[in-house]
């Protein structure tokens, strides 16, 4: 459902309904993205998530730091890995030797 998803928030934030939902709920259009393997959408997602995090000012930064780093943690896995590893297993894939060693580290899965 992974796609249904990103076409129904890609269509939502077309029509502009993410800017009318309260700024602290808009984060919810972008998740699709996130969860995405496509670098494409991880890269839109970065792009919507710090749009959303400075339209909250600069008070809320450090309430944000955590939101955004989890938005980074993915991106900088789909570029490396052109996948989430930590899905392998679910999905039936063959583990890389980088993937194995990588998912041995602090924060490899979500």
């Amino acid at each position: 459902s992974d796609e249904n998803a990103r076409a129904v928030a890609t269509r939502a934030i077309a029509h502009g309904f993410d800017r009318e939902t309260p700024l602290d709920r808009r984060f919810f259009f972008y998740m699709p993205f996130e969860h995405s393997e496509a670098l494409a959408d991880q890269d839109r997602c970065v792009d919507l998530f710090r749009e959303w995090a400075a339209a909250h000012g600069p008070e809320a930064a450090e309430r944000l730091r955590e939101h955004l780093w989890f938005v980074e943690r993915h991106h900088e896995i789909v570029r490396r890995f052109g996948r989430f590893p930590h899905r392998n297993q679910t999905l039936g894939r063959n583990s890389t030797e980088a993937e194995i060693e990588f998912l041995k580290e602090p924060n490899s899965g979500f």
